[in-house]
């Protein structure tokens, strides 16, 4: 398992999620506002921020909570302006970084996140330096528990470019255009993932070992715990030996 896959497997391993759940609703509440302010507050014209609520949903985000940040977007309320932007840059073994952050201070962001990348071994790149090392789809893993005949069939009738075993589960890759089509209808079936949503999948992965995988561990950690910081996105890999030492 390798780049965000593998990242998604260590954050779940180690609690993370549950015990950055305020951290989550602050990411989740900016997403929602940006996207009703860029799309409007409509989910049915609005994918983006239909896809934004319906992760808020399942982060148990309160129903007053969402109504808040899209009347926020789209100026029915009175609220923060947000800046969205992409940084890109190497880790460790010159594993490349994509950063999606969203901010109301620009200066404030770039320095906090260039220092976050040089105190763990990385540095900051210009624009383009790494992104064209990823693909930008729709990503629906499950569980060994389910039947991959299945979560093959639904899914390429619904319109899935790929259907694949993990080792660790099932991943079902779309074009991001069809990504919600796919969902709803995966679901339709009765089928329940472990997580849908739109991402960054690296091309090529770098393996790291010792030092470097632990700085990298460390980088990942520090800019998703960043108030600013959306999505992290790398293509390392690490081995379970690896990732057992570094949760010790």
């Amino acid at each position: 398992m390798a780049g965000h896959s593998k990242w998604a497997n260590i954050k779940h391993r180690k609690g993370a999620q549950d015990a950055k759940r305020g951290k989550t609703f602050t990411k989740l509440i900016k997403e929602i506002t940006i996207a009703a302010k860029l799309g409007g507050g409509e989910t049915e014209t609005n994918p983006r921020l239909r896809q934004a609520i319906d992760k808020a949903k399942t982060e148990n985000m309160p129903k007053d909570t969402i109504e808040r940040a899209i009347k926020k977007g789209t100026g029915d309320l009175e609220g923060v302006t947000y800046e969205e932007g992409i940084f890109e840059g190497y880790g460790p073994g010159g594993v490349a970084v994509i950063v999606e952050f969203m901010t109301d201070n620009r200066t404030r962001t770039v320095a906090d996140v260039r220092h976050i990348f040089s105190k763990h071994g990385g540095n900051l790149g210009v624009s383009g330096s790494v992104s064209f090392l990823f693909d930008r789809k729709g990503l629906i893993t499950f569980g060994q528990d389910h039947d991959f005949d299945a979560i093959f069939e639904a899914a390429l009738e619904a319109g899935a470019e790929d259907v694949k075993d993990s080792g660790d589960g099932f991943e079902v890759v779309t074009e991001p255009d069809s990504f919600l089509d796919v969902r709803d209808a995966l679901a339709a079936t009765g089928l329940r993932w472990q997580a849908a949503e739109i991402t960054m999948i690296p091309q090529t992965v770098v393996q790291l070992e010792g030092k470097q995988s632990q700085q990298m561990l460390k980088m990942m950690d520090k800019l998703e715990d960043y108030d600013d910081v959306q999505n992290v996105y790398a293509n390392f890999d690490i081995s379970e030996e690896e990732l057992e030492s570094a949760m010790a």
